[in-house]
């Protein structure tokens, strides 16, 4: 909420001692938590901009309510977390706070004597209150000598572990909180005083977290480790070096338990800490720590910990080398187990089998799939980094991905036993598949010996071949395989293929068809989908358009056109367009004569004015906007006649998105008629060039045959806001171009122009029965002259619930509720 809507003007304050009087009233149904948080979100506007202690002294009825709520033996949770958060807005301001001391409110909400002894502490919602209240208070100095002398933060300490995620959570972050407030200002010099003399709130702090890494009570680890990751993390001065002298061999202890505790928080600490400009030069930073943790961790959480000190931009090289080992491990054993020579030359040379990653892998399942998945995925991540390890092992990494496919479909020769384990745990696990797949894509990026890179072509066909292989594994394969045949062409030529994809795509294309004719719906959408992809980038090259037409695909995807499934039917739309573009769509009875094909449009236009589902009609219209912006030739046999087929079409669509289409098509037609918007926005409205009065003539002509006028028209008082503003930014350009030539076409009092108007008046009130009929370019001008459409857009911009946003609105609403206002006087939205 901003502006000057927002204050305490005469009418909230009038309004305000009655919905205080509503919500000091057990007896009175108070309003839902959402007018509660919107009244909240009222106040913290108000104190931004003005004081709170003179808020308060001029509306006494907001003390009389803090003070009053936390005495009421059945007030309601709602109610008294929205007072102690209310009090901590303004004793934020430290005036306040001690204007609040005075009058002895503060300790009735925060101290002893509040809510905390009493049973509605028992729910959530005024625990979290509470700790929202003191996070807003602890403002100044003076909410630190509160702090300590009402025990505020003992209770702190305990709610780090209350059973509501919410308020741990929260109850952490206010401690971080408290201690970076007790510290301000302690840095300022060269030199940092030592813990010892820290003040007595940061030391209470600090000891608590001593004890609770030594405790052997891991949730109690977790909780300090937490707050230490946070408290790293924000803040940045020199007293966090002398913290993390202090506690590092607190943490480096943790290491020596066995089995470690908290290691994914343990984790993020010291990725923390190393991140940390501050942290991260000492002489006892965070790295020999992080490498003890490499070595004691187990493989899932030392992967994740190899993967962050391998992201870092400044590492030792030493520890960078013992992370990417780490991180290598488990696809090094996948590799020794099924290799027919000893030895992983290039991989992992000199490294020694680790135990516990053997024990992952064969463990379970479960165990071995995730550990396998999180391991690629890392790797996946990684690869594209600047500083990620070089030399990059791709050569042993292509081999890893190939080899893990062929352990689950069945394929990979074990030389031990541990691969003969892993070839049954692995064998048609969809998750490890669909991990490796997309490893596979990934370094599709990189080149790889010529053997290997058959290898890969090899297993992604016969991924895209077998029989059983689920949809999600088909949709992976495809998109691995469009990366590996665009990244193997190199730069297209019109000339033919690159030879990998020549070699490649003749075994493809029978694949593809069988996978258009698949029964599962999603099979038939991803290869629609790879087509439309092989299409966009090789559409223009001998090889492949041969190869194309050769092949029943284009028949088949044409016949998808009228498929039982709403997403398969938009996708072979997409196809087609695509298809069509190229003139790939169709059997060619004369390769020399593409335009023998038998036109798509029909077909097209009967999908857009016929088809139920929306996402067959949307894609229709992405594909006639491309065929206009790129003069597809059944476009360009007669433009205006398509152009106003189908926004007649379009304009009774009950889908928004088709009619917003819709607008981008009128707004390629008017960019073709008038010249481009300009670079800098869709619908600028500056004018770039002027338009010369003849051909603007022929253009405004052709915009009123084709409807244009009465398409935007209709759109600019559409219920949807989208194409309303759409249109208002369409008619805005147009207006603009033709500005400069109004005064050719004075309308004055003409019949049509006034007849236009009165029926835009009409529409604006909801009735769109009407249409405008033929009329001329004049009347068109004056129209579009006569609507105020700057501040139409503002008004769009502004959204629907504008006014119902005033405080003003809310205040009335809470009253309405319960009946304190008169029925009229009601503002319900």
């Amino acid at each position: 909420m901003q502006g000057p809507g927002f204050i305490m003007d005469h009418e909230c304050a009038r309004l305000l001692p009655a919905v205080c009087a509503v919500l000091a009233d057990p007896r009175q149904p108070v309003a839902d938590d959402t007018c509660l948080e919107k009244l909240l979100d009222w106040f913290k506007t108000v104190t931004e901009a003005e004081s709170s202690l003179l808020l308060l002294q001029e509306n006494p009825c907001l003390v009389e309510l803090l003070s009053h709520v936390p005495n009421l033996q059945d007030v309601s949770s709602g109610v008294l977390s929205f007072s102690l958060r209310l009090a901590g807005i303004f004793a934020a301001q430290e005036d306040c706070f001690q204007y609040l001391q005075q009058v002895e409110l503060l300790p009735g909400l925060f101290g002893a004597a509040g809510p905390l002894g009493q049973a509605v502490w028992a729910i959530p919602t005024v625990r979290s209150g509470w700790i929202q209240g003191l996070r807003s208070l602890a403002q100044h100095p003076s909410a630190l000598c509160f702090l300590a002398d009402h025990g505020a933060v003992d209770t702190i300490f305990s709610l780090q572990g209350d059973a509501s995620l919410f308020v741990a959570s929260a109850a952490g972050q206010l401690l971080v909180h408290i201690l970076a407030l007790s510290m301000e200002g302690r840095a300022e010099g060269h030199t940092c005083p030592q813990g010892g003399d820290w003040p007595m709130c940061a030391q209470k702090i600090v000891g608590h977290i001593e004890e609770s890494l030594c405790s052997t009570d891991t949730p109690r680890v977790t909780q300090a480790l937490n707050v230490l990751t946070t408290t790293f993390g924000r803040c940045q001065s020199l007293w966090t070096e002398v913290l993390w002298e202090q506690l590092s061999p607190l943490v480096a202890r943790l290491l020596e338990r066995d089995p470690v505790p908290a290691p994914h928080p343990l984790m993020d600490l010291l990725l923390c800490v190393a991140r940390s400009p501050v942290l991260s030069s000492l002489d006892r930073g965070p790295w020999e720590t992080a490498a003890q943790a490499l070595s004691c961790l187990g493989p899932t959480q030392a992967g994740a910990l190899a993967l962050g000190v391998l992201k870092l931009q400044l590492c030792p090289q030493a520890l960078r080398t013992q992370a990417f080992g780490v991180l290598l491990q488990p696809l090094a054993c996948v590799l020794k187990a099924t290799a027919q020579a000893p030895g992983l030359p290039g991989l992992l040379d000199g490294t020694s089998e680790d135990p516990a990653v053997v024990d992952a892998l064969l463990s379970s399942k479960s165990s071995c799939a995730g550990l396998l998945c999180r391991t690629l995925a890392h790797l996946e991540e990684l690869q594209p980094l600047p500083q990620r390890p070089s030399p990059w092992p791709q050569a042993p990494l292509l081999r890893a991905a190939v080899t893990i496919l062929c352990l689950c479909d069945g394929s990979a020769a074990p030389s031990s036993s541990v691969g003969g384990r892993l070839c049954g745990t692995l064998a048609g696990c969809v998750r490890v598949q669909r991990a490796a797949l997309d490893f596979l894509g990934t370094l599709s990026q990189g080149t790889g010996p010529q053997e290997q890179v058959t290898q890969v072509f090899a297993i992604l066909l016969e991924c895209l071949e077998r029989p059983d292989s689920s949809p999600t594994v088909l949709k992976k394969a495809f998109q691995a395989t469009l990366r590996w045949l665009l990244s193997s062409a190199g730069t297209p030529s019109c000339s033919g293929l690159g030879p990998r994809a020549a070699l490649f795509l003749p075994e493809l294309f029978p694949v593809l068809q069988k996978r258009l004719c698949n029964p599962c719906w999603e099979v038939r959408d991803s290869a629609l989908e790879f087509l439309t992809h092989l299409s966009r980038h090789w559409g223009g090259q001998a090889d492949f358009r041969h190869l194309l037409l050769q092949s029943e695909v284009p028949e088949l995807t044409r016949q998808l056109l009228q498929d039982p499934e709403s997403y398969v039917r938009a996708s072979a739309v997409t196809a087609m367009g695509e298809l069509s573009s190229r003139g790939l769509h169709g059997t060619l009875t004369n390769p020399e004569h593409p335009e023998a094909q038998q036109s798509l449009l029909p077909e097209f236009l009967h999908i857009l004015s016929a088809d139920s589902e929306g996402f067959p009609r949307r894609a229709v219209m992405q594909v006639f906007t491309e065929w206009l912006r790129g003069g597809h030739a059944d476009v360009a046999r007669d433009t205006e006649r398509f152009v106003a087929t189908v926004l007649q079409v379009v304009s009774q669509d009950l889908d928004w998105e088709v009619r917003a289409q819709g607008l981008e098509l009128a707004l390629v037609f008017l960019g073709q008629m008038l010249g481009q918007p300009g670079p800098h926005c869709p619908y600028t409205v500056a004018l770039p060039k002027a338009v010369p009065a003849s051909p603007l003539a022929e253009a405004l002509g052709a915009l009123c045959r084709v409807r244009l006028f009465e398409f935007a028209f209709r759109a600019l008082f559409d219920c949807d806001r989208p194409v309303a503003q759409k249109s208002c930014d369409l008619l805005l350009f147009l207006r603009d171009k033709t500005t400069p030539y109004s005064s050719l076409w004075e309308a004055g009092g003409s019949p049509d122009s006034a007849s236009v108007e009165a029926a835009l008046q009409r529409w604006q009130a909801g009735e769109q029965g009407q249409p405008l009929g033929d009329l001329e370019p004049e009347a068109m001008l004056a129209a579009l002259r006569s609507i105020d459409l700057e501040g139409l857009r503002g008004t769009l911009a502004q959204g629907s619930d504008h006014v119902e946003k005033s405080p003003q609105s809310l205040l009335r609403d809470m009253l309405a509720t319960v009946g304190v206002l008169q029925e009229n006087q009601a503002d319900c939205y």
